[in-house]
């Protein structure tokens, strides 16, 4: 692993004040979940979309099609952070994206299968590469906003955190550590915006993603509401797929076109100096 560039330009004790923030937002999010909430069953009914046609020979078709962007837009930031490490201030930085993209990559995979024949069974597969995605590009932020070391060192538990919440839903029937691994990182990440000064500019398109992701899940939960608006043509599930991949490719948008931002490392020279 390579040395950061610079030091942090936020002096110990306001880093140590913003975590604990972060840390506060945590605790107050699991209680909140945990003792505010029985425990949250899958309901049975989620397995029947709006929209069951057959397309193109394939069963639910345009729910099983739609997930091809994930796996264009893997593949393509896969090779992004392989072959661009200049894009990176300390090339390390790049293994957390690699691993958020691989899980966009396989998410292609696990909701084509799921959506082919909705199941519990299946719906595993397609819950696990969503987790690993979501941790993964929590430990980036982590990493650009807190510290690269931060950032690396977390991504492994992290992971295993998110991989382990599905894997608790499979055993216990109760979808509140999934739930926390998603929602968690949806408001700590802007809050990281706010707090902890950017290493590289464009830090609004991380927002611009994370709204997209919330406009995809609004789509699921009206799936039949707007299936019925679009004269039954395209179903809301169809267009939570298309607006995730959407906020996917924002943030390969962002790996593109961002710099590191001058202001950090000329604070986090003076700091040192």
């Amino acid at each position: 692993m390579g040395p950061e560039i610079s030091p942090h330009p936020l002096s110990p004790s306001a880093l140590r004040r913003r975590l604990a923030l972060l840390a506060a937002l945590a605790v107050v999010s699991a209680g909140v979940l945990f003792l505010g909430w029985d425990p949250m069953h899958q309901d049975p009914n989620y397995h029947v979309f709006a929209d069951s046609d057959t397309f193109l020979g394939v069963a639910n078709g345009l729910n099983v099609l739609s997930n091809a962007p994930f796996l264009l837009i893997g593949l393509l930031g896969v090779m992004l952070v392989v072959r661009r490490r200049d894009l990176f201030l300390d090339p390390a930085e790049a293994y957390p994206y690699f691993v958020f993209f691989v899980g966009i990559g396989l998410t292609a995979f696990g909701s084509g299968y799921y959506h082919h024949h909705p199941t519990d069974a299946r719906l595993v597969w397609d819950r696990l590469p969503i987790a690993m995605a979501f941790m993964a590009l929590f430990a980036a932020v982590i990493g650009e906003r807190v510290g690269v070391r931060a950032g690396l060192a977390l991504l492994g538990p992290l992971m295993a955190l998110g991989l382990a919440s599905v894997y608790y839903w499979t055993r216990t029937d109760d979808l509140r550590p999934y739930y926390l691994v998603q929602g968690y990182p949806l408001a700590a990440i802007p809050l990281m915006l706010i707090l902890f000064p950017p290493r590289y500019t464009r830090g609004r398109d991380l927002v611009i993603a994370v709204a997209w992701y919330a406009a995809a899940k609004g789509c699921e939960w009206y799936d039949r509401e707007v299936y019925r608006l679009l004269g039954e043509v395209v179903s809301g599930h169809t267009i939570k797929h298309l607006l995730s991949a959407a906020g996917a490719f924002w943030v390969l948008r962002m790996l593109w076109l961002r710099r590191p931002n001058r202001s950090f490392h000329l604070a986090g020279r003076t700091l040192r100096h």
